[in-house]
């Protein structure tokens, strides 16, 4: 039988790649989870491995052990996944990132409508900070394993161009527009990096800048999605959504919402308990 270290496994883009333990271990940790647990379900998943296995079934595995020991476990191990099903429209995605931007100090508006020299654009984001104005558009897939290739930030610098010589001929504005940021929820590819770098576009990432991607930033400030709670219905959470509830922060502060669903007493208290839970992991 092969060794953990020689298996390949199945990404979710169907690339293969060499199944790594460190990788398995530091997102468990990531979770919260302590160190017997972490080792616990790394034994388990160990002895469960065989050749083509994918991540996404390593990833459910992992995802019910921990689920069954603490649920606030689990929703922070499923963070990834959860940004995944703000979707299908990208819109929740893009109050999503707007909120990121507002908890950092922004003032964000998402939808705005912008003239630029030769056309008029729809701009995700629009977020203005000490005088400084940044235009943000955000690339969302719903579906894991589609990267962003350098189609996507040479078509958004031009977009941005446009609007920023524009915005240069407004005598009266008092705002300087400095910044053009893409956003997306999975991973740029090297030559998108590369670009971005090159024309001073900036790229935020799953996991990109290092340490200061999405996942680190939500982390960071609490700023978790209500998608990642284990015990509301996918149903129940695509109507918090159509209400424009994206953070689990805005359900704390408007259990109202919950009430509209007709939810019970008991289970509207362990909704609001699992959430209140993340921020204290």
């Amino acid at each position: 039988m092969k060794k953990e270290k020689d298996i390949e496994v199945i990404k979710s883009s169907g690339e293969k790649a060499r199944f790594s333990l460190d990788k398995l271990r530091n997102s468990l940790k990531h979770s919260g989870a302590d160190h017997n647990l972490v080792e616990q379900i790394v034994e388990k998943v160990k002895e469960e491995l065989f050749e083509g296995i994918s991540t996404h079934e390593i990833y459910n595995r992992a995802y019910a052990i921990l689920k069954k020991n603490k649920s606030v476990f689990a929703s922070k191990y499923k963070l990834k996944k959860a940004i995944y099903e703000l979707g299908p429209t990208g819109f929740p995605f893009e109050r999503f990132v707007a909120a990121i931007l507002e908890y950092s100090g922004y003032v964000a508006h998402v939808n705005e409508i912008l003239n630029g020299i030769c056309v008029t654009h729809e701009i995700d984001v629009l977020a203005e900070k000490n005088g400084s104005v940044t235009v943000i558009e955000c690339k969302f897939h719903s579906e894991e394993g589609r990267n962003c290739n350098v189609k996507i930030p040479l078509y958004i610098h031009s977009r941005y161009n446009d609007v920023k010589a524009h915005w240069a001929t407004k005598i009266t504005e008092t705002k300087t527009m400095e910044a053009g940021w893409v956003v997306t929820n999975t991973r740029f590819t090297e030559d998108a990096i590369k670009y971005g770098k090159c024309a001073g576009l900036y790229l935020l990432s799953w996991d990109y800048p290092l340490n200061d991607g999405l996942k680190d930033r939500i982390d960071r400030l609490g700023l978790y999605p209500v998608t990642v709670s284990t015990l509301l219905s996918t149903r129940e959470k695509q109507f918090l959504l159509s209400r424009d509830v994206v953070l689990c922060r805005q359900l704390l502060k408007d259990k109202f919402f919950l009430d509209h669903l007709g939810i019970s007493q008991d289970r509207k208290e362990k909704i609001l308990g699992e959430i209140g839970q993340l921020f204290n992991h």
